[in-house]
């Protein structure tokens, strides 16, 4: 049975990352109930306006900053680190992505739990076998973000270290594919479909991922919340079906009419699909049909490239 979701209302939460395409939905539904606290260095303002008009409360700080990450409030309930650095500056994306997760969580150790969003690029390559937990790690995104999987793979270390060093009650969610009403991976496939832009795609197929709608992503977030441990529960974080980029491509062709150019190349990501089997045993399962959420996301982002106005 799945574990029993913490309540969010009414409790003071921290989100790091909140202006990317990931954790944006996420503070805009739970700034509606609980007290949310934005932590970015907001370089755009139109970010800061759109943070603000979701009722979250900004703090400007860089999390390769640990001067920065001192300055800010350290009485969370709870603390939603989606923050990420791709720079491909080693030195850097490390201070941001490991270092700084450290010292957030030790600034933040009074919390009632904190969620690292990971990702299954730490995992090796291993063809169309499903990744468990337990399988073993890898530089699996070298060839497109250089530093993104070692980054990955550090922070997780960091974050097992501190939770245990520090007692706090701690989940790691390895996120799948996430994509929303916003944007996602299957967006972009659609302008290079539009555009007659050849789709890189690994020739051991089909490539599969577990494509995960941002309503089941904040719908499972307080029961990851809720299977938190000091001695860290680390889990595959995706939809509850897997799905290949040859079948998300052949239905975006049915809804809009683009043809997809497949280029089979040894350096695109390869099939990267998840083993459920943890996931459902602690969160259960998720609910949004990946056909469904690629027509909303088309609805609200394109809707004048559908066919018959799907």
């Amino acid at each position: 049975m799945p574990v029993t979701p913490v309540n969010l209302s009414g409790t003071k939460i921290l989100v790091t990352g909140p202006t990317g395409q990931v954790a944006r939905p996420v503070v805009e539904h739970y700034a509606r109930i609980a007290d949310v606290y934005a932590l970015a260095r907001f370089s755009k303002e139109q970010d800061v306006a759109d943070m603000e008009a979701m009722g979250a409360t900004l703090l400007r700080a860089d999390l390769a900053d640990p001067d920065a990450i001192a300055l800010i409030p350290d009485d969370f309930d709870y603390v939603l680190n989606f923050a990420v650095v791709k720079s491909g500056d080693f030195e850097y994306d490390l201070a941001a992505n490991a270092e700084g997760l450290g010292f957030l969580m030790s600034h933040c150790r009074k919390v009632r739990a904190f969620l690292h969003f990971s990702s299954t690029a730490v995992y090796q390559y291993s063809g169309q076998e499903p990744r468990r937990e337990s399988d073993p790690l890898g530089d699996n995104h070298r060839a497109m973000f250089p530093t993104y999987s070692i980054s990955k793979i550090a922070a997780e270390t960091v974050c097992r270290f501190v939770a245990r060093q520090q007692n706090i009650p701690t989940t790691i969610a390895r996120l799948s594919v996430p994509y929303g009403d916003n944007g996602g991976w299957m967006y972009y496939h659609m302008l290079m479909m539009q555009g007659g832009i050849p789709i890189d795609i690994h020739p051991q197929g089909p490539n599969y991922y577990n494509l995960l709608h941002a309503d089941d992503y904040i719908e499972k977030i307080p029961y990851l919340l809720a299977a938190a441990t000091p001695q860290v529960t680390t889990t595959n974080f995706g939809g509850s079906s897997k799905t290949s980029i040859e079948q998300w491509c052949a239905y975006i062709t049915e809804l809009t009419g683009f043809e997809a150019i497949f280029n089979e190349t040894e350096t695109a990501f390869g099939s990267l699909h998840i083993d459920t089997t943890r996931m459902h045993e602690l969160i259960g399962e998720t609910r949004v049909d990946w056909r469904d959420g690629i027509r909303r996301q088309l609805q609200c982002l394109a809707p004048q490239v559908l066919k018959s106005r799907q």
